[in-house]
């Protein structure tokens, strides 16, 4: 199948960056949300990517100029034009099942439906629409434009032709795109964030600072950046949503968050996003 235009759901900080990178791979873009002020950061967080990667050689001009051709929307009123659609909204099934029934009722045919979930079943996700073979997930790594990873769902109807189509895509778009089965978690969160869970335990119990615990992993590990400062990074919400998934599907208390991170969260010390988390960030 042939994809010349996708459609982004969410236009957060994947939700952009996943539009950016489809622009800039030379498909028409076109992002929804329905907070108007969201779509006016998505905007600007996108030329400011751009203008960064310009400036360090990293982009064409030619390039640059298929961003500024992104369509910006508040309702769904062209998403039956999209051959694909990326959803990339909130970590919570009963939200992404929601949008891909109203998607599944507005869509094209042949259109495919991905979700950018980091660890939502793409099974229980295609079960509310009429085409499962054509849901899969699309799991981008934050930021968008730096990571080359895309972990790749097929649900358990997602069919072969829809996987070789998504994986062509993410080709198109510059990514490295990894097969996964449809396990909570999948591979990459199924790994890292029980590594993070158990950083921030190891913080909780008084094991090590913050800065001793991170400074283990990037001088002992050779990791690009410490836990903490990566669950920062990702977001102390999603975090916790990960490790709740994997404990309830999969039934084993070694997946049990950290008490720490549940109060965290409920403090709204989610990290970056929030300015405050593990470390303090400028605004």
């Amino acid at each position: 199948m042939d994809v010349g235009e996708i459609y982004v759901i969410g236009a957060g900080t994947m939700g952009s960056g996943i539009a950016q990178v489809a622009a800039i791979a030379g498909y028409h873009t076109i992002v929804m949300d329905i907070i108007p002020e969201q779509l006016e950061k998505a905007k600007e967080a996108i030329q400011r990517s751009v203008e960064k990667l310009l400036s360090k050689g990293q982009l064409t001009a030619e390039q640059a100029q298929r961003v500024e051709a992104i369509r910006y929307e508040k309702e769904m009123k062209s998403i039956g034009f999209a051959d694909l659609v990326i959803e990339a909204v909130v970590e919570d099934l009963s939200t992404k099942q929601a949008i891909f029934r109203q998607a599944d009722g507005l869509c094209q045919e042949n259109a495919i439906l991905a979700s950018n979930t980091s660890s939502i079943s793409i099974t229980k996700i295609a079960s509310v629409t009429r085409r499962p073979q054509k849901v899969i997930g699309m799991h981008f790594m934050n930021p968008v434009p730096l990571m080359r990873l895309v972990e790749v769902i097929r649900g358990f109807m997602t069919s072969n032709e829809t996987l070789q189509t998504v994986m062509d895509v993410c080709r198109q778009m510059g990514k490295e795109p990894i097969e996964a089965n449809d396990s909570p978690g999948f591979i990459s969160n199924r790994i890292l964030c029980p590594m993070i869970n158990e950083a921030i335990f190891a913080l909780q119990e008084g094991v090590g600072t913050r800065e001793a615990i991170d400074a283990v992993m990037r001088l002992g590990m050779n990791h690009p950046i410490g836990p903490l400062a990566l669950a920062d990074l990702i977001g102390l919400d999603v975090v916790l949503a990960v490790m709740e998934i994997l404990q309830r599907d999969l039934g084993e208390d070694k997946y049990r968050p950290a008490y720490l991170l549940r109060k965290m969260v409920a403090a709204g010390h989610l990290g970056r996003k929030t300015g405050r988390g593990f470390y303090e960030y400028a605004s």
